[in-house]
């Protein structure tokens, strides 16, 4: 494959018209629809005793009201499960509208539609709801306690139970000269993209079909949802995602229930509703009603010998999935088998119980999971170097995975239900690169001159390994336009990555033609029915593999028509700039328009000057040189399904400052060592870990959902929701490493997520060796790191034993013997 375009850092083909204001996000479309809006529940848990809707109907310009009793047939069902699993063995799913018992604030109840959103609110405001209240079950201690239930049939509140080992973890740990444990936090944050969620739907009832524009990462999932809901024919159901204003995972789950709801009321209103029905959601009904993530406690006992090495690993891990569980377990699963990171742990188990508390449901935010997965192993390595007295790097160094055991398999199964195996990556490469990239040899001098200028400054480090490109398939369409253009079609949605961009420049590469000549469709059914969606770091990996190889196909097919156009071998052309040519005799040569045209009998007959073209290249011919046995048409369509998940690696180091007075925390330098195989374009990749980077400093810094007892969420706007301003979000210092992966012919890898997975393990990281004392819970504000310092003063929060820098190797103390380290000699500790 030429290498023309694939690592170029292009200017992304998406920027003009998105910062010029030309982009079409779904509040753009449908401006003569009707408009709908939602009752929700102001309880965390209650029952629905009754609905009065008197009042409501009573406002000028409502067209309908609907509550459950209004739904038949399968819109009457809960929604789907997404993605079951057998440890998932008491899942619930929502109804479109509350049946009875609501489960947390924000669950809807009553849908009205109405001539415009201003009269639809109007008219919701009216709509009287007498409820029951009843206990609520708020954060994972109440969810544990099982003192209420969420569900009454499942009395103790766990959803998912399931256990993952590998080896004799009791026997290891019982072994190990050293042993600690330790208790750790991550708390609910959520992806509060700028555009919240939004569905807009027209019934065509001359044809019975059904055309569904909404901001979604999974159009064709959408579809085919919407389609066995209302009972339609899939061909009958168009859907169509417009431009994206972000979605970091919360527009993963298909159908919500407005899609449906509102796909069905444009159906059952159509007389009423000829230009359709739309609502878009409010940024109060995006927090209490879409999707958190993060929520976690985790129990974690390492064994390990005098060197750090890890000899056995026992988590335990207790994860809050909300009232409900659409998207299965894939989020706990995802820590339990990425907590690995690039280490050999020896013995491993994890035991994790997923929960159900009265608050909004949990599905994958970016990261998803391995954010709570990356704290808890690394928060552990430091344990463990603090304990040793040993180099935070050097510990990591010991446990690494050699370049040369790839690949590699870990044991356990993935998220995907294939094993966990490392493909590709050279972790010992990967921290020489940061350690140069940061300065962590020369940081203790730093240190000190701060310190003789009356601060405080820390530096942490934190490792992942990320799974990417899960399948099962995406696809791809490429076709040839008699006027040179290439069009190319995938299934899955686009919310800003630069698909467009990277697309285009796998298929320009693959064809030989320029790159401004390739233009790509995503997330539109009408172009490509079947996809899976965008998540999970698995855009490139998949679709860039997919319209590769549709891509492929093409070219073989030009390369044959054009070779008997010109009387050559095929093997002989070769296609540069859009025309083929004989390798080695560029005057004998045919452009990939003419070729395009030859390929289309209907198109040589009835288009003269494609007809002329054609005959000025190839001389007078009767008609296109196309073989009986082929398609016509120059295009190709192609599916790329993995064998399985491919991954993904890096690296963060940064620089903290702890005020002393204030406690305020500032990111002095934040460093990135990245690997994700070959650079389709840098550029786009370097966006990507910014974004992410930006992301994981929110959620630990900033960022949280705070519940009270009675599940109301407090911070439900942006008004009290702590984002960073650009301000707080620091330069970031890239390096990458590629080491291509043998499982997909790109050789590429995920990097979507990539910059936000270990934000809260690296800066606890920086600012516990910042103020001397452990940190076990994140994300931490001034006022906690305040409230810790005290507790520390009291002797209440264990200290760190190294008190500058990295303390010496124990093993060349004075005093030292190996026989200290062995059990009978040196008890298990515990650091809580």
């Amino acid at each position: 494959m030429s290498t023309a375009m694939f690592g170029a850092p292009v200017r992304r083909h998406e920027d003009a018209r998105l910062l010029t204001g030309a982009g079409r996000y779904l509040d753009d479309l449908g401006h003569r629809a009707l408009a709908a809006a939602f009752v929700r529940s102001p309880h965390a848990h209650a029952r629905v005793s009754d609905i009065d809707v008197t009042a409501a109907a009573e406002v000028d310009g409502v067209v309908a009201i609907f509550t459950y009793e209004d739904l038949t047939g399968r819109m009457a069902e809960p929604l789907p499960l997404l993605i079951p699993h057998p440890a998932l063995h008491a899942p619930r799913t929502a109804y479109p509208l509350a049946r009875g018992e609501v489960n947390h604030v924000g669950e809807p109840v009553v849908m009205v539609v109405a001539r415009d959103r201003y009269l639809a609110e109007d008219a919701a405001a009216r709509v009287v709801v007498s409820y029951d209240p009843l206990p609520a079950v708020v954060g994972l201690p109440a969810a544990r306690s099982a003192r209420h239930a969420v569900h009454p049939d499942v009395p103790d509140n766990v959803a998912a139970h399931l256990v993952q080992a590998v080896g004799e973890v009791d026997t290891a740990i019982a072994a190990a000269p050293h042993v600690l444990e330790l208790d750790l936090e991550i708390e609910r944050s959520a992806s509060t993209p700028l555009e919240g969620k939004g569905v807009y739907a027209r019934w065509n009832s001359d044809e019975g079909s059904l055309r569904v524009y909404t901001s979604t990462q999974a159009s064709t999932s959408v579809r085919a949802a919407v389609a066995a809901k209302l009972g339609l024919p899939l061909v009958k159901v168009d859907c169509i995602a417009p431009d994206v204003g972000g979605g970091f995972g919360v527009k993963i789950v298909h159908p919500w229930p407005e899609e449906v709801l509102v796909a069905w009321a444009a159906q059952r209103l159509a007389a009423l509703a000829p230009e359709g029905i739309k609502w878009t959601e409010d940024r109060w009904e995006h927090f209490v009603s879409s999707a958190h993530e993060r929520g976690q406690l985790q129990h974690v006992r390492v064994g390990f010998d005098s060197d750090g090495r890890l000899l056995g690993l026992d988590v335990t891990i207790w994860h809050d999935n909300g009232a409900y569980t659409p998207y299965g377990i894939i989020v706990p699963i995802i820590t339990s088998t990425q907590l690995l990171g690039p280490y050999k742990p020896g013995a491993y188990r994890c035991e994790f119980f997923s929960l159900y508390t009265n608050t909004v449901i949990v599905t994958p935010y970016r990261g998803a999971g391995r954010p709570q997965g990356v704290f808890a192993m690394e928060r552990t390595m430091d344990a463990i170097a603090d304990h040793l007295g040993l180099d935070r790097a050097e510990v990591r160094a010991v446990n690494f995975i050699a370049a040369e055991e790839m690949p590699y398999d870990q044991g356990l199964i993935f998220q995907d239900g294939r094993p966990l195996i490392y493909d590709s990556g050279d972790f010992a490469a990967t921290l020489d690169k940061l350690k140069a990239l940061v300065g962590w040899s020369d940081f203790q001098a730093y240190r000190e001159q701060a310190r003789a200028a009356g601060r405080r400054v820390g530096i942490g480090l934190a490792c992942y390994v990320e799974g990417t490109g899960v399948g099962p398939y995406e696809g791809g369409h490429v076709q040839v336009e008699t006027s040179g253009k290439v069009m190319v079609a995938t299934g899955l949605t686009s919310q800003g990555q630069g698909h467009q961009t990277v697309l285009a420049q796998i298929v320009a590469d693959e064809l030989g033609v320029d790159f401004d000549d390739v233009e790509v469709t995503t997330g539109d059914t009408r172009r490509f029915g079947y996809a899976v969606g965008t998540f999970a770091s698995r855009a490139a990996v998949m679709s860039g593999n997919a319209v590769a190889l549709a891509a492929r196909k093409v070219r073989q097919k030009a390369l044959r028509i054009a070779g008997e156009a010109l009387e050559a071998d095929p093997s002989d052309l070769e296609i540069v700039s859009g025309v083929v040519r004989v390798k080695g005799a560029p005057a004998s040569a045919i452009p990939l328009s003419t070729v395009a045209v030859l390929s289309n009998p209907l198109r040589y007959a009835f288009d003269e000057a494609a007809k002329a073209a054609t005959q000025f290249a190839v001389g007078d011919t009767s008609k296109p040189p196309v073989a009986e046995d082929d398609e016509p048409g120059l295009e190709a369509r192609d599916f790329y399904s993995p064998t399985q998940s491919t991954f993904a690696n890096g690296m963060h180091a940064v620089i903290v400052e702890t005020d002393p007075d204030t406690a305020e925390v500032r990111v002095l330098r934040y460093c990135v060592v990245h690997d994700c195989g070959p650079l389709i374009n840098p550029m786009i990749v370097e966006g990507q870990v910014h974004g992410g980077v930006a992301q994981g400093v929110a959620g630990a810094l900033y960022e949280r959902m705070v519940y009270d007892d009675a599940g109301q969420l407090l911070n439900a706007s942006f008004m009290d929701f702590l984002m960073p301003y650009a301000s707080e979000i620091p330069t970031v210092e890239i390096d990458h490493l590629e080491t291509p992966s043998p499982l997909n012919p790109l050789g590429i890898k995920g990097a979507g997520e990539a910059g936000v997975i270990p934000g809260s393990a690296v800066i606890a990281s920086a600012i516990e060796d910042a103020e001397g004392f452990v940190i076990r819970r994140m994300p931490i504000s001034p006022s906690e790191l305040f409230e810790l310092r005290a507790s520390y003063a009291a002797g209440r929060v264990p200290g760190l034993r190294r008190t500058s820098g990295e303390r010496t190797d124990p093993r060349t103390r004075p005093g030292h013997s190996p026989d200290n380290d062995s059990p009978d000699n040196d008890s298990p500790d515990k650091e809580t």
